[in-house]
């Protein structure tokens, strides 16, 4: 039967939809299967990667790859230990997560410049790449993303926390824990490109009832709260009423500071968020 002008619509529409609820599929890296979404989408202005946090895996951002796949190329991948990704063989620490991630960007034929999204822990580790790769990055969206300074280290958490932690996390979300401290201080030594677009998305629930929960990790000092305000002095910071899984939450605050980011070199674009 011939295609009609009504029915080429129809299958672009449905080509589309097919397009940006691509399943995730595990490939081979380094020896090691790694578990990855890849949209492609040719002639896009960006190409968006993703990186989960702590215990996360890729399918907590469906909601946002859903409307970032319309109009961008967009990259996630379950880290090794997490999701059906096979157990990690090299050590848990930020250096390393971002050259693996940067290799399997290349070996998946996504050429940079990156936009980065990075939920909590995974926000620490787009920082590094940012910094030391500033080159190959377009911009970075932080999701609420963990600051260096802000977690302890591990021999300074509490006993409980630190049982609780055997308990409950697999051995590489273990591991990468215990390097989020010495990870926060490599990457302060590292420059930093203040020309690079960057939003800061912060979970700061209104409910009567929110309760911050930290398990006496965190470094709440006035000290480590100034060094962390003052960072990126020229990025977009957005306070959200959410919580910690803001992608999940508020999907459309994070889509929308994805696009601020890839729209920021061009002068004509009004921002979709109101920075404070």
């Amino acid at each position: 039967m011939p295609l009609t002008r009504f029915t080429l619509p129809a299958l672009a529409m449905a080509l589309a939809s097919a397009q940006a609820h691509a399943e995730a599929v595990l490939q081979n890296f380094a020896g090691h299967k790694i578990e990855v979404l890849k949209i492609a989408k040719p002639g896009a202005p960006a190409t968006v990667v993703f990186e989960n946090g702590s215990r996360i895996t890729l399918d907590k951002w469906d909601k946002v790859i859903a409307e970032v796949a319309k109009e961008s190329t967009v990259f996630a991948y379950n880290r090794p230990g997490y999701g059906k990704s096979d157990k990690p063989s090299t050590p848990r620490d930020g250096k390393t997560v971002v050259e693996e991630l940067r290799q399997l960007l290349r070996q998946q034929g996504l050429q940079p410049p990156y936009t980065l999204v990075g939920h909590s822990l995974g926000g620490l580790y787009m920082q590094m790449y940012a910094r030391a790769y500033p080159q190959e990055v377009q911009g970075v969206v932080l999701v609420d993303s963990i600051y260096p300074g802000i977690i302890k280290k591990p021999e300074d958490f509490p006993f409980m926390t630190r049982m609780a932690k055997y308990v409950f996390l697999n051995s590489a979300m273990e591991a990468e824990v215990d390097q989020i401290n010495s990870t926060g201080q490599a990457m302060l030594a590292m420059p930093w490109n203040d020309d690079l677009p960057v939003v800061r998305l912060f979970n700061v629930p209104k409910s009567a009832g929110a309760v911050a929960v930290d398990l006496g990790t965190v470094n709440d000092d006035e000290q480590t709260r100034t060094m962390v305000k003052n960072m990126y002095p020229k990025a977009c910071k957005v306070i959200v009423d959410s919580d910690h899984q803001m992608q999940q939450a508020n999907p459309e605050v994070v889509v929308n500071a994805i696009r601020d980011v890839i729209g920021a070199h061009d002068g004509k674009r009004q921002p979709a968020l109101r920075c404070s």
